[in-house]
């Protein structure tokens, strides 16, 4: 992990997703919603919405996506990504989906996911969700729901980490590298 302190915690981070969460209620009534996060780091917080929101909704449904085939960037990198594949256990068509990812930045990622996404079936709606907006879109596409944003330089990078993948749930700021 980074030498450096996270600038968010645990407890930082456990509000965030408690924002995310209250305002997806909030926005959303009524049934036909589904969760869906995007491998690595949006799953485990689309999953832990879902704990937070599944008393809310009588049928509330969570999928994972694997955008790896969908990325702009594969010829430029030095190692492909692991194909994981999606789980998405229900039909999309007419849901409301929202798509999870744990940072937008520039927009590819969200772009690459509702690419997946819409293979998958024809959804009646599909919203973004982030832990983080950093600012910077180099496509037209934005968070609906935000847990919090922050204001990093173009050269820094924001690391968000999740127990469930990194063993600890924590924010930081790197050096170097776009995320």
């Amino acid at each position: 992990m980074p030498d450096s302190a996270p600038i968010l915690t645990k407890q930082d981070m456990a509000r965030c997703i408690g924002r995310l969460a209250e305002s997806i209620r909030d926005s959303c009534p009524g049934d036909e919603l589904a969760l869906v996060g995007i491998y690595r780091r949006g799953v485990p917080l689309a999953e832990r919405v879902f704990t937070l929101l599944k008393s809310h909704y009588q049928s509330l449904l969570l999928g994972r996506v694997d955008i790896t085939l969908y990325r702009d960037d594969l010829k430029n990198l030095e190692m492909m990504p692991k194909l994981v594949g999606s789980d998405i256990p229900f039909d999309l068509d007419s849901k409301h989906v929202i798509l999870f990812d744990e940072v937008i930045y520039t927009g590819r990622t969200s772009r690459a996911g509702l690419d997946e996404l819409l293979d998958h079936g024809r959804p009646k709606q599909v919203q973004i969700a982030a832990l983080i907006d950093r600012g910077g879109r180099e496509l037209p596409i934005h968070a609906d729901f935000v847990g919090e944003k922050l204001q990093v330089a173009p050269h820094q990078r924001i690391s968000v980490c999740f127990e469930e993948v990194d063993g600890e749930d924590a924010v930081y700021v790197r050096e170097g590298g776009r995320r």
